[in-house]
């Protein structure tokens, strides 16, 4: 298994028979190399958007159209977007799980909002929400945008995840203590890769609070680019 942050949220991750790029924000994101995006996408057979947030899914479309990759996300949002721009989707919701090929992909509930922009404010893109992705004997934790919550102990019991991707950057979603607390409290993972962190001076800057929080657990705070083999 290969994980690779694209940066703040982005992740393509090379699982069993599939790559999937999760929440792959690259156009206008201070974090990403754009001389690196063909590296970043290529051969990518789903697109999972745990929110509708531009920061999240703006080029979820574009993205989807190029490479011929179903978008995989919440099924208001699918929906709209399947009737309006005749997207290749595939619309679950909360408690459900859908098979990509050899991965398993269960959507869990998340604490944040959901929304797209328009010229007349923000437009509902149905709920915001996580995913529990499995295969290669490994479950990965994807929080998306959230604060702790309580369902996080119910997961750990249901999917048993051994990988954390938590969002960590702070004023938009849990900073790096609380992370780390959800990480000690609820969880059992292994190794924990932080996001949504770096990407604008309001976020964090920096993953040492939860490295010091969590002692003897691996995280990985690798840069944009850098595969983590696991």
């Amino acid at each position: 298994m290969k994980i690779t942050w694209l940066g703040h949220s982005g992740f393509r991750i090379e699982i069993a028979d599939q790559v999937l790029l999760i929440d792959p924000w690259l156009t206008g994101n201070p974090s990403f190399p754009e001389t690196r995006r063909a590296e970043a996408v290529t051969g990518a057979t789903h697109i999972l958007l745990t929110h509708g947030h531009g920061d999240h899914s703006a080029d979820a479309l574009a993205l989807s159209r190029e490479l011929g990759a179903p978008i995989v996300g919440i099924y208001d949002l699918m929906s709209h977007w399947e009737a309006t721009e005749g997207a290749n989707v595939i619309g679950f919701n909360k408690g459900g799980t859908v098979a990509l090929g050899g991965v398993a992909v269960t959507m869990v509930n998340a604490v944040h909002s959901s929304s797209l922009g328009s010229e007349a404010g923000p437009v509902y893109a149905g709920g915001e929400a996580g995913f529990m992705i499995s295969g290669e004997g490994h479950t990965i934790y994807v929080s998306g945008d959230t604060d702790v919550t309580a369902d996080m102990g119910v997961w750990t019991e249901l999917h048993q995840p051994d990988i954390g991707i938590l969002c960590a950057g702070g004023h938009f979603t849990m900073d790096m203590k609380r992370a780390a607390f959800a990480a000690r409290k609820f969880f059992d993972f292994k190794v924990v890769i932080p996001c949504h962190y770096r990407t604008f001076p309001l976020l964090e800057q920096s993953a040492e609070a939860l490295i010091e929080a969590l002692p003897g657990l691996e995280v990985k705070t690798p840069e944009v680019m850098e595969p983590v083999e696991i």
